[in-house]
């Protein structure tokens, strides 16, 4: 019998290999790619100093966080001078500050925005939610609707990619806590991504106050906190759902390799730290197995690490032959990988090869992409086909 479609495109996917291509594995890593042809980038704004996200307001102004603690927004192509007021304190440590930012579904009604950031002290630290009413240039009405109860040391993987779903549910990532030394109730605290009763290694689902959905997956589940949507995840930092199929995906940091784009199933165990590719950051494999009964096998796999960002399915008509893609941004390796998909399977990848480290990658309301460059004096850059 031939190979199977699948192994046959997954074969096809993988031509360029670095490292692991002797290893017995369901999803070969992948290293270099060919480089995307058609398309440069423009400046729109820059003078952002380490930008994490951006959201668009109906009127197509955009906001944008600063790590450091500051939220700005841009109108008609212009960074105003002046950060928006209202924002609630953040620690800006190491990975934490001023993260993400997601606008409801019905901003036009309400004006709520919604914000995460890390809190705390850099020995005693948390994600958190909160959400606001954006009244002119000040926030107003700020409440924390979610925090992690559970705190952390250091400064790593505090998660914090969010996305509406249909239903005008809010999914939120929270990382897993940070790598060894840093420990959790008398072990790693990566070990947390396994047990349902913290938050550390999750997706959850929150309504839009924050309250839980009835139907989540573990509501009923004796020990689980029932705000967890899927588990098992080291530190996400890309959510994206395509509008047309309705599938939700994500990638993840991997350790030293090993990063992941994951198609998001709710109840779903997504193996770290027990299933991964990566290994130690001083040399051996963190776990002997990279898949599992009962854990759900990475779509692409990602080694050396590009240490992935923000992710868009992009649905829009600017570039011919992009539409229905995946956008994937690479902090360490300074581009953006777009990948083919066929149904859930990637069939290709090319890089586009931005030269600064990319934070987050959005579909404008303009139909084009945009990328936040994460660097002290970070830009807001607009993707456009070469001929244009």
């Amino acid at each position: 019998m031939g190979l199977s479609r699948r192994v046959l495109l997954q074969c096809l996917l993988w031509i360029p290999l670095l490292g692991g291509a002797a290893d017995a594995a369901p999803i070969a890593p992948t290293g270099d790619v060919p480089e995307a042809q058609g398309w440069r980038t423009e400046v729109v704004v820059d003078g952002l100093e380490h930008p994490w996200s951006i959201a668009w307001l109906p009127d197509g102004s955009a906001l944008v966080t600063e790590r450091p603690g500051r939220l700005r927004i841009i109108r008609d192509g212009r960074l105003d001078p002046r950060p928006i007021a209202g924002v609630p304190e953040v620690l800006a440590y190491a990975q934490g500050g001023l993260l993400d930012i997601a606008v409801h579904p019905d901003f036009a009604r309400n004006r709520l925005i919604y914000l995460t950031y890390a809190t705390g002290t850099k020995d005693a630290n948390r994600t958190t939610l909160a959400r606001a009413r954006l009244s002119g240039a000040r926030l107003e009405g700020l409440e924390v609707i979610f925090r992690n109860p559970d705190t952390k040391a250091d400064g790593q993987h505090f998660g914090s990619r969010l996305l509406w779903l249909p239903d005008k549910t809010l999914l939120m990532s929270i990382g897993d806590g940070g790598n060894p030394p840093v420990s959790f109730d008398g072990e790693n605290i990566r070990n947390q991504a396994q047990r349902l009763g913290t938050f550390f290694g999750k997706i959850i689902r929150l309504k839009d106050d924050g309250s839980v959905p009835a139907d989540n997956p573990f509501v009923h589940e004796q020990g689980a906190r029932p705000e967890i949507y899927t588990y098992g995840h080291r530190n996400i930092q890309g959510l994206a759902r395509d509008p047309e199929t309705g599938d939700v995906w994500a990638n993840e940091h991997g350790a030293r390799g090993g990063d992941e784009l994951n198609r998001i199933i709710p109840g779903q165990n997504y193996g770290w730290p027990e299933v991964t590719y990566s290994k130690e950051y001083w040399g051996p494999r963190i776990s002997d197995l990279k898949s599992r009964s009962g854990v759900r096998d990475p779509r692409v796999v990602w080694t050396p690490s590009k240490a992935p960002s923000g992710l868009v399915v992009y649905r829009g008509n600017r570039y011919p032959g992009w539409t229905g893609n995946l956008f994937s941004g690479a902090l360490k390796f300074r581009q953006i990988r777009r990948i083919t998909l066929d149904d859930e399977e990637a069939v290709g990848e090319e890089k586009l090869s931005i030269g600064k480290r990319v934070r987050d990658v959005r579909q404008g309301p303009d139909g084009f992409l945009y990328v936040l460059t994460d660097e002290p004096n970070g830009a807001l850059l607009r993707i456009l086909p070469a001929e244009s």
